[in-house]
């Protein structure tokens, strides 16, 4: 939890700074933003499950 509250915190850091300069966002609009960090993650999860037989075919 800690970590999320210190994202939370340092993302809103940096939004902030970004809009007292006037600068674009630096990210990508909401929903398709969300989606890609949502497709990052479930594709390390994935890839975790997976990497057991990845080790076994390539030996």
């Amino acid at each position: 939890m800690k970590l999320v509250l210190l994202a939370i915190i340092t993302g809103f850091i940096v939004g902030f700074v970004f809009a007292l300069f006037k600068l674009p966002i630096p990210a990508p609009p909401a929903l398709p933003g969300i989606a890609g960090i949502v497709g990052i993650y479930l594709g390390f999860k994935v890839f975790t499950y997976v990497q057991p037989w990845f080790e076994n075919v390539f030996k």
